[in-house]
């Protein structure tokens, strides 16, 4: 018996600690280096500075990534719906060319970084954020904060109702 509740009660702090939401990207992640399609580096603090005062929608996806071609039509529903949010794509692609024609062949309108780490999902930047699926969606309020930290394709209700709740 003292087995079972002490599993129990196990299991509900492992729960709860997982589903722990994250109001704030680390140093680390901030100082992370991402590319613009002109091929500068940018810090991604100095990308989510750029559209502070404004709700982002940030989606880490990769071209090669079937789960992230299936959900673009709701992103691009997204966009129609919340057409004052930011839209910022974040690329895991392997090469600057990949991501730039994944852009292009799914008309992606938006604003677009790629990561630029050959150990993709697996290298820094991936790890500074907990990425362990793509899409991944990350919301960001006006005044910078994170509302939503975990959310893949599978979890738009949830995304559209975060956003709602910033307009």
């Amino acid at each position: 018996m003292k087995k079972a509740a002490l599993f129990l009660i196990l299991s509900v702090c492992t729960i709860s600690c997982t589903d722990a939401q994250t109001k704030a990207f680390s140093k680390k992640t901030n100082a992370e280096k991402l590319v613009d399609l002109n091929g500068t580096e940018i810090p991604f603090k100095t990308i989510l500075e750029k559209y502070k005062g404004k709700t982002i929608l940030m989606e880490v996806w990769a071209s090669w990534c079937g789960d992230c071609v299936g959900a673009m039509p709701k992103i691009k529903e997204l966009q129609a719906t919340h057409p004052e949010v930011v839209y910022v794509f974040v690329s895991m692609d392997k090469s600057f060319d990949k991501w730039k024609a994944g852009i292009e062949k799914h008309q992606l309108k938006g604003e677009h970084y790629w990561v630029q780490d050959e150990k993709g999902m697996k290298g820094s930047f991936g790890k500074s954020i907990d990425l362990d699926w793509i899409p991944r969606y990350i919301i960001i309020n006006a005044k910078g904060e994170i509302e939503l930290y975990r959310a893949i394709e599978t979890e738009f209700d949830k995304i559209n109702a975060t956003l709602n709740t910033l307009k």
